[in-house]
């Protein structure tokens, strides 16, 4: 039987705030010395009430100031969450060799800002470019009983052991992606999750290996609609 540590399971459990909320605006969280989680309050979220949670992976050698862009507009406008982990290492250790410290991490992330906030349970999503949509689509399905939103930007891969629940799922792929091409990525991907009877929506786009501005906001549609 695999170790569900191993596998990418997390140890996150919803339970009500234990402490106060952060106000409005970018945060780093204080929890790692070295390339900290970052949240972003908008003005909007009511710490009273749930609020939807998206949590944003960056691609490979990136971090969290370079994939804030993505969705840091929508967060404001919208009224979500945005939690920005990084990875321990350039890429995350899913990528590397296996999971292992990203896991770990992220999941003292989740439980800080659990900590402070009501997390709608309806409305948490994982989200991710290049390496982060790959580890968006390992991690959603392995945690399907937390994920209910996975929103994947330009992946490479695939990696799952186990799966729980049905998250659905949102994928995006440049047409002229010369890094990862679509034919082996894209369109393989959502094939087979559709296959495996998860909710699909499947978006191609004429441009590189960049995640799109017009693509972003119909998946933050997709999340919160």
């Amino acid at each position: 039987m695999i170790d569900p540590h191993l596998a990418g399971r997390l140890d996150f459990v919803h339970r009500p705030p234990s402490r106060e909320a952060l106000g409005p605006g970018l945060h780093e969280l204080g929890l790692f010395d070295e390339r900290d989680a970052v949240l972003l309050v908008p003005e909007s979220v009511d710490p009273r009430r749930p609020a939807p949670l998206m949590t944003l992976f960056h691609g490979g050698g990136g971090s969290a100031q370079k994939i804030l862009p993505m969705m840091r507009d929508h967060a404001q406008s919208r009224g979500f969450l945005l939690l920005v982990p990084q990875s321990l290492f350039p890429t995350w250790d899913l990528v590397i060799g296996g999971n292992g410290p990203d896991r770990e991490r992220l999941d003292r992330a989740l439980a800080e800002v659990s900590s402070r906030f009501f997390v709608d349970p309806r409305r948490f999503a994982f989200a991710g470019h290049s390496d982060g949509g790959s580890y968006t689509l390992s991690l959603g399905p392995t945690n399907g009983h937390l994920v209910t939103h996975m929103i994947v930007s330009s992946a490479g891969f695939m990696s799952v052991f186990l799966q729980t629940g049905a998250p659905k799922v949102f994928i995006s792929h440049g047409t002229k992606d010369e890094q990862i091409p679509i034919e082996r990525s894209g369109r393989v991907h959502s094939a087979k999750l559709s296959e495996a009877g998860y909710d699909v929506t499947y978006v191609e786009y004429d441009g590189p290996h960049a995640w799109r501005p017009e693509i972003a906001q119909r998946s933050v549609d997709f999340f919160l609609g």
